[in-house]
Order: C-alpha cells, then structure tokens, then sequence
C-alpha cells in the first residue's frame, strides 16, 4: 500500500478586514452618504431622522424648544441651524450608540475610520469579532455618558465614532505597548504607550482649558476610561506580527 502523507494545514493570515472592522466601516460610510444627500437636497424626511440619531444632552429639550420659539430654528449635526419641526429635540435613549455613526464632515469620518481600521483590525484578530464588537461599543456609551454629564442641558448635538476610537487606541498601547506609531504631524515615531498617554493628557489640557471649541474632549475621554471596564481581563501585552502603525496627530 502507498505510505499516505500528513495532511499540513496552511495558516490563513489575518483578514485586514476582519468583520466587525468592515461592518464598521460600511454602516459609517453609507450613514455619511445619507447625511450628504440629506443635506444638498434639504429632504425633510431624512434631516429628521438623521438628527435623531444624534447625542443630545438631558435637559437639551427646554433649550433648545426655547431657541425654537425665538427664531423658529436649532443647531442640528449639518453644521447649521434648520427649521426646530425638522429636528428632534432632546435625549433619546438610542442616541448613546447611534450618534457614533454620524459625523460633522469628511475629514472627521475619514480620521475616525482610518484609525479605527489601523488600530482595531490588529486588536479584533487577536480577541475575536464578537469580544472586540463589544468592547467597541462599551467605549461608544461610555464617551456618550461622559459627554451628557459633561454638557447636561446644552442644546447642541454631539456625533462621531471618537469615543469608540479611543477606546480601541487605548486597548492597542495596553497590548502592544512597545510598538513604535510613526506619526504624520510630526513625522517622528513614537512607543504606543506613550502615544496614548500623551493624547490623554493633550485631551484633558483641551478639555479643562476649552482650547478646542466643537471637540468633544471629555467624550473621547470617557470613551477611553470606558475601555478599561473590559480591558482588565488582562493587561500583559499581546504577541502578534509586527505591523507599520501610521497616526496622524493633530
């Protein structure tokens, strides 16, 4: 009889697309195209319900029914004022995970996503899709929460995947603390523990001093903080291939 070979099982290397990355990516994109034909053809509809996903503040209501009573029109996530009966006003539960899919303009999508695909495609191959699915949004409600408390009866609405991102850059300078970030302004590199320090303490500075009008710091800080609820698991570093990490600081 002919002497029958081992069978070797060829190791698949890592998706750079692994599924809850590209499900990210897909839903952000196609909510941002909404959010652009809502805007250039002024489709009631679809400004309405775009504006409902958005994050406002307990207590924004009276304010912003106030403003609608002096001019008729409040801040929506357009960047402008619209007609108050095309907006809905106030908090709505949905809004502490839905707000992170809507965002101000390209680049705030754009430096969202690519973070998000950098970072977090090396962190959901080394948890799985649906560990890192919800550790993801455990970052989104987290930032929400710290944005609400923070902004409690403001009137102008809060968006963008931010909090969730920094929640990933956070669990990426825990598992790979001694990886080296080339940063794109300035183009030095930097160890990832100390790029996600440093962006701490740069966000709180902005946040208590107010330097960064429109950016919600205190957000993207509670989205951080939200990460270490999870992350405690097991800080000790993750051992993966090396992967060229590009950031853009800024």
């Amino acid at each position: 009889m002919p002497e029958r070979q081992p069978l070797h099982r060829t190791q698949r290397q890592p998706s750079a697309f692994p599924p809850v990355i590209k499900n990210l990516l897909i839903i952000n994109v196609l909510v941002f195209f909404a959010q652009f034909v809502a805007e250039t053809t002024s489709t009631g509809w679809m400004i309405q319900l775009l504006s409902a996903g958005a994050l406002y503040p307990p207590g924004s209501g009276d304010a912003l029914a106030a403003m609608a009573q002096a001019s008729g029109q409040v801040p929506t996530i357009f960047g402008r004022a619209r007609p108050a009966a095309l907006v809905m006003p106030g908090f709505q539960p949905w809004q502490v995970v839905t707000y992170a899919f809507l965002h101000a303009d390209l680049f705030h999508i754009l430096i969202n996503m690519y973070v998000l695909w950098m970072f977090g495609m090396q962190i959901e191959q080394q948890w799985g899709s649906r560990r890192f699915g919800v550790y993801f949004f455990v970052c989104v409600i987290g930032a929400a929460l710290a944005q609400v408390l923070i902004r409690w009866g403001a009137p102008v609405p809060t968006l963008g995947a931010s909090g969730g991102v920094f929640g990933v850059l956070l669990a990426f300078g825990m598992m790979f603390p001694e990886r080296r970030i080339m940063l794109l302004f300035p183009p030095i590199p930097i160890k990832a523990k100390w790029f996600v320090i440093g962006l701490g303490a740069l966000e709180l500075f902005a946040g208590v001093s107010g330097g960064q009008s429109g950016v919600a710091n205190f957000a993207h800080l509670g989205g951080a903080l939200a990460g270490l609820l999870p992350e405690t698991h097991n800080p000790r570093p993750a051992t993966a291939p090396s992967r060229n990490c590009v950031a853009v600081f800024r």
